[in-house]
């Protein structure tokens, strides 16, 4: 069984029938992230809080411990310690001959024991060379590949062994100062794959891997009980002659087949490029990705990354210059805390300036340069469709370097710049050049009406010189054309926006900071985790202005634990004002204060 990922010899050389295989082979790069996602946090140091309680992700532990409590409660969510996994997905494969191809993944916990000289098991040992040596548990990657007609699959299915061996290694330290033992237990697994016809050339596959061992002690901490587990479990879905379905975006005729696929502790999403275009008929690829990590369709490591930081929700930039930024002795105990921490460490502080200057962020969201021809029509060409009518062509100059290489990428998920290694699973334009649209004239006519309103002064006699005339509420005659504003990047260009005071009006409701909203996403593109927020309630904490011009409504929901929290730090969800409803229609939103001023008392971290 191999226990290494990497390159290997391509099964199919027909340039026709390669593209399946290389779509597998592309989602190793984000399957090695789902596989080490949080496997050791910044600042990489064993004494760090967050690395004392680890491995949160696709946990498989034996039956008899997860149950001693009760059975299981089946969910998609991949933090919930269970010991089993069970992916479904509907299958095209139009002819007799298809061929289903998986690879299942997993870490298996390996304790690193550091002895003295005298045998005695230590948790640190400084030897003569001067090398700090501590004790802490590592992780052995594993992996088991099947490849099976799809015929058999449909005639009782296949069932593999995915455990990894036990076993023990020593490693000798300098001048007899004492050694390091590394021990491993022997995991007892299977995956089960089997699929049944819904109608011809339509399949339900269904894969189903299971913890078989029993714990050395059921009676253990979830620590010890480790040991036993498959750690960070998912698989890869490919073929030859098949067709996966987007359980997220599925063509209409599909919908009802793809809700009916149960998945427990995992979801799949599409691999491989995304299309350049659907023509709103659903979805469909060669691979697929069933992490224990909710992904969007065709996820992707951002290309300017240079290697994993096991972080892949954070910024590479952040991370990088906090790791530059840690002293001596921390460094130092990171690099004896783990091989792949001094990896970290080694490329961090040996990381050519334009490496580094890549992390910055980058733009792949605007709209390509038009030609001639569609300027003079007066459509966008974008990748992404504008809301209201066309819009006339209102390119601003190109913005200066710094700009395009500072500017938040345009997503409803986030406003932040792009992390480098961040898994992105929206689609990812060429780079090319970019003709930025003037945001936020033309493209406040054509979008949702926003109401600009200055914060309330701190007096009565102040009032008049802290609201600038161009925004008070006057009535706006006919066809008058909007006043320009500067570009976003250009000074002023966000003069007049106020997260807290703006209002932007749904329906007939003017919502704003403070307005109760149900949550509708989008039915085709929305990102993978607002779906399962559909038709919660929410609280719009602010209203904000991207830079291609559209507007988004910050809001945290109402039934999650964690809102108070999420909005003192100012983390939130996302969604165009099409994707709410309010849920007051009459009244206006709650004045700002100290409950929805969040953001202007948003703490640095």
């Amino acid at each position: 069984m191999p226990d290494q990922v990497g390159v290997r010899e391509p099964l199919l050389t027909d340039d026709a029938d390669a593209a399946p295989e290389r779509a597998f082979e592309q989602l190793g790069a984000v399957a090695d992230a789902v596989l080490y996602e949080g496997y050791l946090l910044y600042p990489y140091r064993r004494s760090s809080p967050k690395n004392r309680v680890r491995w949160q992700f696709g946990v498989l532990l034996p039956r008899d411990w997860v149950e001693r409590f009760g059975p299981v409660a089946p969910g998609i969510s991949g933090s919930a310690d269970s010991w089993y996994q069970q992916t479904e997905c509907l299958l095209r494969a139009p002819k007799d001959d298809a061929v289903v191809r998986l690879r299942v993944r997993h870490l298996q916990m390996q304790h690193k024991q550091v002895e003295d000289a005298d045998g005695s098991p230590v948790e640190s040992l400084r030897t003569a060379d001067g090398a700090t040596h501590l004790s802490f548990d590592e992780a052995i990657p594993r992996e088991t590949e099947l490849t099976v007609p799809l015929a058999e699959l449909l005639d009782g299915g296949r069932t593999v062994d995915v455990g990894a061996p036990g076993g023990d290694e020593y490693e000798p330290l300098p001048g007899n100062a004492g050694r390091i033992v590394r021990r491993h237990r022997e995991l007892r697994a299977a995956t089960t794959v089997s699929a049944e016809p819904l109608t011809p050339g339509l399949f339900r596959l269904r894969v189903r891997t299971e913890n078989t061992g029993e714990p050395a002690d059921a009676g253990a901490c979830r620590n010890e009980a480790l040991r036993d587990a498959l750690i960070a479990t998912h698989t890869v879905l490919g073929g030859e002659g098949v067709e996966f379905v987007s359980l997220i975006d599925p063509p209409e005729a599909l919908a009802e087949r793809a809700r009916g696929c149960r998945n427990a502790f995992t979801f799949p999403v599409l691999g491989g490029a995304p299309p350049e275009s659907t023509d709103g008929e659903g979805e469909t690829g060669p691979a697929m990705l069933s992490a224990p990590i909710i992904l969007s369709d065709h996820p992707q490591v951002a290309p300017e990354s240079p290697g994993d930081l096991h972080d892949a929700a954070e910024i590479d930039e952040i991370l990088t210059l906090r790791t530059m930024l840690l002293t001596d002795a921390e460094k130092a105990e990171a690099r004896a805390t783990d091989p792949r921490a001094a990896r970290i460490l080694d490329r961090v502080d040996s990381m050519p300036r334009e490496v580094f200057e890549r992390l910055h962020g980058a733009i792949r969201s605007l709209t390509p340069a038009a030609s001639s021809g569609s300027r003079t029509s007066g459509r966008s060409t974008g990748t992404r469709a504008s809301t209201g009518a066309d819009r006339p062509d209102t390119s601003a100059p190109e913005p200066p370097a710094e700009a395009r290489s500072a500017a938040p990428q345009a997503h409803r998920e986030t406003l932040t710049p792009e992390p480098g290694a961040a898994i992105r699973a929206a689609a990812t334009a060429p780079h090319q050049e970019l003709s930025v649209p003037e945001p936020p004239a033309a493209a406040h006519s054509a979008g949702p009406e926003v109401q600009h309103q200055p914060p309330a002064p701190h007096s009565a006699t102040t009032a008049s010189a802290a609201a600038p005339a161009a925004h008070r509420e006057t009535p706006t005659p006919g066809p008058t054309a909007t006043p320009q504003r500067p570009a976003w990047w250009q000074e002023g260009g966000d003069e007049g926006l106020s997260p807290v005071t703006d209002t932007v009006l749904v329906g007939d409701a003017r919502i704003g900071a403070g307005s109760p909203v149900l949550l509708r996403p989008r039915t085709r593109g929305a990102d993978a985790q607002d779906m399962f927020l559909d038709g919660r309630s929410a609280t719009v904490a602010g209203v904000f202005h991207d830079v291609d011009g559209s507007v988004r409504l910050a809001v945290t929901v109402d039934d999650d634990p964690a809102a108070e929290l999420h909005g003192w730090y100012g983390r939130f969800h996302y969604f165009r004002p099409d994707e709410v409803a309010p849920l007051a229609t009459t009244g206006t939103p709650a004045a700002p204060g100290r409950a929805h001023d969040r953001l202007r008392r948003r703490p640095q971290r």
